[in-house]
């Protein structure tokens, strides 16, 4: 698969979108990838909004998600020069202020546009060490071919449940530590529930106890569609590390900014996965 995948992976972009479009005719139209799931989320979301227009949103989400499958798989031999035009950071200077006063920070993102070559734009462009979260596969060939698509650009994947334990025994390293933040916390029962695109949420607080325990700034890497296969990168600053506030006040903060990247471009965002799968309990926090 290995030789298929660089030798696809060497085609022209404009002939990958060309098959990315032929995925979403048949995503939509044939297959009706997770069909049920995008439209009773967007129902949920968008109640107010006609059948047409939630329809809208489905379909561009879908164009939209074939795009990014295919960019992923052009990354395998995309040059560092090619990424870094088509991922463009425009406030570098908001990490590197505590980067180079021999400060980590931590970056929180979301599951939107395309969050791996965020990965590759942020490991290439920031001048440091990158280490991201991320959840093992089951399968042993994709962990591997993840693992090496992921690293490519010189990020250090850690599994999400060692990620405090790594930082701590490579304290001395100034880096970046990232997590993608909106997936549904299923795997533990320490959770925050908050309002998010007007539904009960839960949220992993995680991010937010490793920053606290370690006093590592924490911001969000906000990320938009400039054109079809151009994207933007901003950080936003949710927590300095000094600042005393309440438990999950980071975790609101960060709920806010991902709702507000969502409504400016709801068909940027990963619908087809089951985000409001956990019900928040009648009776107790969580």
């Amino acid at each position: 698969m290995r030789p298929m995948i660089k030798f696809f992976s060497r085609l022209p972009m404009r002939a990958l979108y060309a098959f990315s479009t032929f995925l979403y005719l048949l995503a939509f139209y044939v297959v009706r990838h997770r069909h049920q799931v995008i439209r009773e989320q967007l129902e949920k979301v968008f109640p107010e909004s006609s059948a047409v227009e939630r329809e809208l949103i489905h379909k561009k989400f879908l164009k939209n998600f074939c795009d990014v499958m295919v960019e992923v798989l052009k990354s395998v031999s995309m040059t560092e020069a090619e990424m870094r035009a088509h991922v463009q950071i425009v406030n570098l200077d908001v990490p590197r202020r505590y980067l180079d006063g021999g400060q980590s920070v931590m970056t929180v993102t979301s599951h939107l546009c395309n969050w791996e070559w965020l990965l590759h734009g942020v490991a290439l462009q920031l001048g440091y060490a990158v280490d991201a979260a991320y959840k093992p596969l089951h399968d042993q060939w994709a962990e591997r071919l993840m693992l090496k698509i992921r690293s490519r650009f010189g990020a250090r994947l850690v599994p999400a449940k060692d990620l405090l334990a790594d930082f701590l025994r490579r304290r001395e390293i100034v880096r970046a530590v990232a997590m993608n933040a909106d997936q549904a916390p299923v795997s533990t029962d320490k959770r925050y529930w908050t309002q998010f695109l007007g539904q009960e949420t839960a949220f992993y607080i995680g991010a937010e106890q490793i920053a606290r325990a370690t006093r590592l700034p924490i911001m969000y890497a906000s990320m938009r569609r400039i054109r079809r296969g151009y994207y933007e990168v901003e950080f936003k600053l949710l927590w300095d590390g000094r600042e005393v506030t309440g438990p999950n006040t980071v975790t609101e903060r960060y709920a806010r900014a991902c709702e507000t990247d969502v409504l400016k471009s709801p068909a940027d965002w990963l619908w087809s996965y089951r985000r409001w799968r956990l019900k928040k309990p009648l009776y107790g926090a969580d």
